[in-house]
């Protein structure tokens, strides 16, 4: 039995806005020290103006999975898009080797998946015209943020989780997701995750201020409870540590 309740139905596209689906996948474990800690997984798709796919954070594929992309758009864009969502972008980039590849820099050296890496989201990459993005750096965890414009959503992987108790079936993990202050309704990053970007705070702090600038109404995270309204009060809410 998995750790948590799926947001179901999984490993489809669901409308999260104008021209922006997400897809909750199956259940990953990823390591943590001599243990390893159950996460559910997401990945975000928007259609460009030029009918192409823009993918964030590829989760495992599948035929069903790979059948439902196909009848939205082809795939021109894979995003990797902080230090620790990457795994599936190898085997992505076998099934759409036509893709342009972006990813965080220090995944060109610390990946324990290899995969291509075209250009690296610094800050500096040349994006699709409907999106902006904003390096976070840390020290262990990298994080890229993008605004997708059309749909005025963040979409942003663990920079904020916002797990709901209630669908957490461990009593073990709950009481972890608590503690870490992750959890649904006043999820941010974890703990452990706010330490480490804490050397760098002041960078931090200005990526922070332009996030917070974006004409926001969604926000998208890879783990836990979306916010379809009230994004940008979501946002300064649950980035406040940073401020």
């Amino acid at each position: 039995m998995s750790a948590f309740l799926p947001y179901a139905p999984l490993n489809t596209p669901k409308a999260f806005g104008d021209r922006l689906w997400i897809v909750d996948g199956p259940e990953i474990h990823m390591d943590y020290g001599p243990t390893s800690i159950p996460f559910p997984t997401r990945m975000t798709i928007a259609r460009l103006a030029d009918g192409t796919l823009w993918v964030h954070s590829p989760i495992a594929p599948d035929k069903d999975l790979l059948s439902a992309i196909d009848r939205l758009g082809p795939v021109a864009w894979l995003i990797a898009p902080n230090s620790l969502h990457y795994w599936y972008v190898a085997d992505w980039q076998a099934i759409y080797p036509g893709a342009r590849t972006l990813a965080v820099p220090d995944l060109a050296t610390r990946a324990k998946r290899p995969f291509r890496i075209d250009a690296m989201l610094d800050g500096e990459a040349v994006l699709p015209e409907e999106l902006e993005t904003v390096f976070v750096p840390g020290t262990l965890v990298n994080e890229a943020v993008f605004f997708h414009r059309p749909s005025r959503t963040v979409v942003l992987t663990d920079l904020i989780e916002n797990f709901e108790p209630q669908r957490i079936r461990s009593r073990f993990y709950r009481g972890l997701v608590r503690l870490s202050g992750a959890a649904h309704p006043d999820g941010k990053a974890p703990i452990d995750l706010r330490l480490t970007f804490w050397p760098r705070r002041a960078r931090v702090r200005r990526a922070v201020a332009a996030i917070l600038s974006w004409d926001c109404e969604r926000v998208v995270m890879a783990h836990g409870l979306p916010y379809e309204r009230d994004g940008a009060a979501e946002l300064r809410r649950a980035l406040r540590w940073a401020c």
